[in-house]
């Protein structure tokens, strides 16, 4: 019986695992799965170890607190890993915490698949040499990074992107609007601000500023559908007497159906892209974690969608530029002017393609563990 070690320390993360751990069943019907896990994980069957949730902070400062607590499931995961002794190891983004536990695990010999790539190629290139010793096989989700892993001596492969052909709304526009009572004659703003309390936290202000600003130019329809991460009570204590209206999830029906959407830089602009929605994106951390990045990020686009396309497709507010104001002209300028919603929609379209593989991500991802779990190369990329 094969015994896989999974880990996710994000949500995005627990999901692209859960669907690769869903695909694996499908050829490993009796392996035992164990980890670090999330809810999708979680009811893809895999035993949890330390849970994802504990692992969830944001920020080159931020995590100072959080270092004994890490630490603690850090090792006591690596504790699964020696008693539980795994034929492999799939860790899923989460760099920080995951490439230490690669390290670990490689010299207990155990063969460590990384899924979704880190960032080196935008920061911290000094992880690199690291990586080539410890990684066994990396799956990167997005399309130009496997040249660049691999002209540094790591095998990677571009299997696509999870969310590719998985994200779609549950429901049609009209029965979305009657769902949430919203006005039909009046379009409808996406609010995004990020999954996780913090980022979410810090956000907030500047985007229920946005909001009332638009609404005294143009009346709209706002929603915040929460993730299961924050939950709609975190966000109905912060906004007060705001006209932005927030629900329980549903944040693919509100990006398919919306006319625009207010969004965090991350996961969500892809997911946004890839159900065409017109967006401005955002972000904003601690002024110490901004002044340092910036002397170690080497990126001419913040935004995963402007990376993808090579060009700045999307409107980015990063930082000091993210205020009510900024937000509220770039999304009026956006709702007033069909012909470039138009053409930013087409070059999501091709973002959209270019995340997408012919077989699959998940499954490509499967293919590729199965050919080191079985010491054959059928499947490369």
């Amino acid at each position: 019986m094969r015994k896989i070690l999974v880990s996710a320390g994000e949500a995005s993360g627990d999901l692209y695992a859960s669907l690769v751990v869903e695909e694996l069943r499908h050829i490993y019907p009796d392996a035992e799965f164990f980890g670090c896990t999330g809810p999708r994980l979680r009811a893809a069957g895999v035993r949890t170890v330390v849970d994802a949730a504990s692992l969830a902070v944001v920020g080159l400062f931020e995590v100072v607190a959080h270092i004994p607590r890490i630490w603690g499931e850090y090792r006591k995961l690596l504790a699964a890993a020696r008693a539980g002794r795994p034929d492999l190891a799939i860790l899923t983004d989460s760099p920080d915490f995951h490439l230490r536990v690669a390290r670990r695990l490689h010299r207990q010999g155990v063969p460590v698949v990384y899924l979704v790539a880190p960032q080196v190629w935008a920061w911290r290139k000094g992880r690199l040499p690291g990586m080539r010793r410890t990684i066994r096989r990396l799956l990167c989700i997005f399309p130009f990074e496997e040249e660049f892993f691999r002209r540094a001596g790591i095998d990677a492969s571009f299997i696509g992107h999870p969310l590719a052909g998985l994200v779609g709304p549950s429901t049609t526009r009209d029965e979305f609007f009657r769902k949430h009572r919203l006005d039909p004659a009046r379009p409808l703003i996406a609010v995004l601000p990020g999954s996780r309390r913090g980022e979410a936290a810090r956000h907030l202000p500047a985007l229920v500023d946005a909001v009332e600003r638009i609404n005294r130019v143009r009346a709209v329809n706002a929603l915040l559908p929460a993730s299961a991460t924050t939950g709609s009570a975190f966000f109905q204590q912060r906004i007060g007497e705001s006209t932005v209206k927030i629900i329980e999830g549903g944040s693919w029906d509100a990006m398919a159906h919306c006319d625009l959407a207010l969004a965090a830089s991350g996961t969500v602009t892809v997911e946004a892209a890839l159900l065409r929605a017109p967006m401005v994106t955002f972000y904003r951390v601690t002024p110490m974690t901004y002044r340092l990045g910036r002397m170690l990020v080497d990126v001419p686009y913040y935004s995963m969608v402007n990376l993808i396309a090579g060009r700045a497709l999307v409107p980015e507010l990063i930082q000091d530029d993210m205020t009510g104001g900024k937000i509220a002209s770039e999304a009026l300028r956006l709702l007033n002017d069909e012909a470039a919603r138009a053409a930013q929609r087409a070059g999501l379209d091709e973002v959209s393609a270019t995340l997408s593989s012919r077989a699959g991500a998940p499954r490509r991802a499967a293919l590729a563990i199965q050919d080191i779990l079985e010491g054959e190369v059928t499947h490369a990329s």
